[in-house]
């Protein structure tokens, strides 16, 4: 028993449980039919990750199982990466593994810097692609192959409609779409429009296609050993399912810290997933994630410790051990009622909405995030997105890196001042020495344009001062280009002093040997010592 833990909190947890059971319950098997695997996979999914994310993870208060991205993934997989389903369960594996992994070496806390960008564009291209496959059981044909391509061509070939589906379809959506707000709290649309749906379809529109038989009893294991060559093949969308579930799951997190005001432990969230995932793909299920429509539900209801998310896993596999037979007249295309509204929501509209407030670069990420996502593949979606993220992003960090450089001359009257012996030149304007400040951060997104900016200057004088007091930061694309500047000097005779070396800059130079051709008393900490240096290199030698 947790710490604290009372009869009070054990009620919340047991409302929170049930009601996130009750609304889960028709999503399961709508996500279980869409992928293709059929709706008991939807409810393992529920029951496994379910359960081991709830006991194993950093998020008190989520609950997990499959969601509209995850769902997507996987119908891809199995269309394209897997010839049987024993190896499709086998990439369910290896994502939650990979998970695993990504908790234990404590990435979790970055998975959430995908820019938002591009959550924004592949969040908007899932929900695109259910409500494109999911038209044809709207309209009672049967579900597509071959992703939104597929349903679109499907679509164009119709040659009839199942006017009784499509009216399911429609009550069942509208059901959704009018339930009072104020009795949501008692019976969630998505269950009542379940059962409406589910009631016209048994007693009086007949002639629809429906679920059909589901397994009873428990699961038994479904992932084969496979062979090693489809395991490096298959290592590429193991791993962007993880990255998905990832992502999935710790913005869900980022949604239950700011309803209860705790903070959740990304990496132990990303642990408990995968473990979830691994259980998930073993017994043929879905993989699945953090799923915010099933948190909120369960926070709203007074869920509070991953006691309520345990609950809701053994009361969903208490309703497949016995009552699995009463979902078998469910229609079809009263799940893809459901689903046009879960692909409706997941569409980001408060984006979409300021579409035309948004920055040139930022729309580019997006609309080819989601262009990508909808008519090509996920795994292309998010390898593109992220690149074309991060270019716009070292675009608009270049003009702000390359401000942050100062090069300038330092007359001989003004930093000799106290030298009259370094002044007795004619040209009262001359200035030797120069100097290059670098203050802030510098990465790749400057580096190629710092050489240009500041490699000019070199030349024209004898000596340059590399200033790095205000330096913060320098990754090594940045460092290797401090190199080509110190190259740069050398070609130029120009000497080269170091100051104000300190922190991680200092140990990237030293790292990286950026300062084997500067000498060691060239090194100094302050514009007093380098002055000095610079004295030393100008004297006019001795006569004689």
């Amino acid at each position: 028993m947790m710490r604290g833990y009372d009869a009070h909190t054990f009620r919340g947890d047991l409302f929170g449980g049930l009601t996130s059971a009750v609304v889960a319950l028709p999503v399961a098997l709508a996500f279980g039919v869409a992928s293709g695997l059929g709706a008991a996979a939807g409810m393992y999914s529920v029951i496994a990750v379910g359960f081991f994310a709830s006991v194993f993870g950093g998020t008190r208060s989520q609950i997990s199982g499959p969601t509209a991205p995850m769902t997507v993934a996987m119908s891809v997989i199995i269309t394209t990466h897997a010839s049987t389903l024993g190896e499709a369960f086998a990439i369910v594996v290896m994502a939650g593994l990979l998970q695993v992994a990504l908790g234990i070496l404590r990435i979790g806390r970055f998975v959430v810097y995908t820019p938002h960008v591009v959550v924004s564009g592949f969040m908007s291209g899932i929900g695109i692609i259910i409500m494109l496959i999911q038209s044809l059981p709207f309209l009672g044909a049967p579900a597509p192959s071959g992703g939104a391509r597929g349903a679109i061509a499907a679509l164009l070939a119709i040659e009839s409609v199942n006017y009784q589906a499509l009216t399911l379809a429609l009550v069942t959506l509208a059901v959704i779409l009018l339930w009072p707000r104020r009795f949501s709290k008692y019976a969630p649309p998505v269950l009542i429009s379940l059962v409406v749906g589910t009631l016209l379809g048994v007693l009086w529109l007949t002639n629809v296609p429906v679920i059909g038989e589901i397994p009873t009893g428990l699961p038994t294991i479904q992932v084969t050993l496979p062979a090693l060559g489809f395991l490096l093949d298959a290592a590429e969308p193991a791993l962007v399912l993880a990255l998905l579930g990832s992502v999935d799951s710790l913005l869900t997190s980022l949604v239950a810290d700011s309803l209860t005001g705790q903070r959740h432990k990304p990496n132990r969230e990303l642990v408990g997933q995968g473990i979830g995932n691994i259980i998930s793909g073993v017994f043929g299920g879905l993989p699945g994630a953090g799923a915010t429509m099933g948190t909120v539900t369960n926070i709203r209801a007074g869920g509070t410790t991953p006691v309520s998310g345990a609950l809701r896993a053994v009361l969903v596999l208490g309703l497949l051990l016995g009552l699995g037979q009463h979902v078998e007249p469910i229609p079809h295309a009263v799940l893809a009622g459901i689903l046009m509204k879960v692909g409706w929501d997941i569409i980001d509209w408060r984006l979409l909405t300021r579409i035309h407030r948004i920055r040139k670069e930022h729309l580019v990420v997006m609309l080819v995030t989601l262009g990508l996502t909808v008519f090509v593949d996920l795994v292309t979606a998010v390898a593109i997105g992220l690149i074309v993220a991060a270019m716009a992003l070292a675009k608009e960090m270049e003009v702000l890196e390359l401000d942050s450089v100062v090069s300038v001359p330092l007359l001989d009257q003004a930093f000799f001042a106290e030298h009259p012996e370094m002044l007795a030149m004619e040209d009262e304007y001359a200035a030797r020495t120069g100097l290059v400040s670098l203050k802030g951060s510098f990465t790749v997104a400057s580096a190629h344009k710092l050489v240009g900016t500041v490699g000019g200057d070199i030349s024209e004088h004898e000596i340059t001062i590399f200033d790095f007091t205000e330096a913060r930061f320098l990754d090594d694309s940045a460092a290797m280009l401090i190199a080509q500047l110190f190259e740069v000097a050398e070609r130029s005779d120009t000497e080269v002093i170091v100051m104000g070396l300190s922190g991680s800059v200092a140990v990237t130079l030293h790292t990286l040997d950026i300062l084997r051709r500067v000498p060691a008393g060239h090194v100094v900490d302050s514009l007093d010592e380098a002055r000095l240096v610079a004295i030393s290199l100008l004297a006019p030698s001795p006569a004689g």
